[in-house]
């Protein structure tokens, strides 16, 4: 249906149509996701947020391998995304990350339980509100995310519609975007992972996790998707380009890392006294 939907519309076309298509498709959710009470609360705490951060700075913490070859340390007084079990890490790292993000469903159903006994502001895709009690108090909320896997864009506004990417590290880009932090600094990111098979596809953890900076991340029993690196480098590639756009930037200081999309710093390099005195002062 999708090859013959694309060779019937012109390519000048394909993407409004797309859009027009993921609209049609997304039409009966969207009263829920704009009007129900969980999300209006969502949608003011994410009005609070817009541009709250304008001129700063923030790390997004990827969870590969290559974390345990990185001083994080550092990060203890610089804003900081962590995304799904990085909690693993904050008993090492003597503290929890700014910001917790999380959007695939089997991650949320499996580890609901830890991320409620966060307390740090935590996004979650609208979708996996399911897993969550119906009982929360408002003061307990998560802020929920109106995400989707279709319709490729990079939402400026996280109050609307944000397209997953194939990866939760693009949907932290578009919420720092939106909190109008003008550098984003990736560590982590390896983008590249020893597991193997058709993207997308569940499968079941038999031991411990490699892919990732600790081996309980994805431990035995545990069900998850394997990646899908070319959607998610259209992702990054499509991130870079709104960045740049708007007099911003996002650099991969990954020790180590795959990923060749944004410019490379060196992850030492970014704490020198000029910047460590800018981050007192401001």
């Amino acid at each position: 249906m999708k090859s013959t939907f694309k060779r019937l519309i012109p390519s000048p076309l394909l993407n409004p149509a797309r859009s027009a298509y993921a609209l049609a498709r997304h039409l009966p959710e969207l009263p829920g996701a704009y009007l129900h009470p969980w999300r209006r609360e969502s949608i003011r705490q994410l009005s609070a947020l817009k541009d709250r951060y304008r001129g700063e700075r923030c790390f997004v913490i990827g969870n590969g391998p290559s974390l345990r070859r990185t001083d994080v340390s550092k990060l203890r007084d610089e804003f900081t995304f962590g995304m799904n079990r990085v909690y693993l890490a904050f008993e090492r790292w003597g503290f929890q990350t700014s910001f917790l993000v999380s959007v695939n469903d089997l991650v949320i159903e499996q580890c609901v339980d830890d991320f409620l006994d966060l307390d740090m502001p935590r996004f979650f895709s609208w979708r996996a509100r399911r897993f969550f009690p119906a009982t929360l108090p408002n003061a307990q909320l998560p802020i929920y995310l109106y995400t989707t896997y279709d319709a490729p864009t990079f939402a400026r506004d996280a109050r609307f519609r944000l397209w997953e990417g194939a990866t939760v590290t693009y949907v932290c880009l578009q919420l720092a975007f939106h909190m109008g932090f003008e550098e984003v600094i990736l560590i982590g990111v390896d983008h590249s992972f020893t597991s193997k098979g058709e993207a997308n596809t569940t499968v079941v953890s038999e031991g411990d996790d490699p892919n990732h900076f600790d081996p309980r991340y994805f431990g035995p029993g545990f069900r998850w998707q394997l990646p899908d690196l070319d959607a998610s480098e259209r992702a990054y590639w499509m991130a870079r380009r709104v960045y740049e756009r708007a007099g911003r930037r996002v650099v991969d200081a990954t020790i180590g890392g795959k990923l060749q999309v944004f410019p490379k710093v060196g992850y030492d390099s970014l704490f020198g006294d000029r910047i460590q005195d800018s981050k007192v002062s401001g």
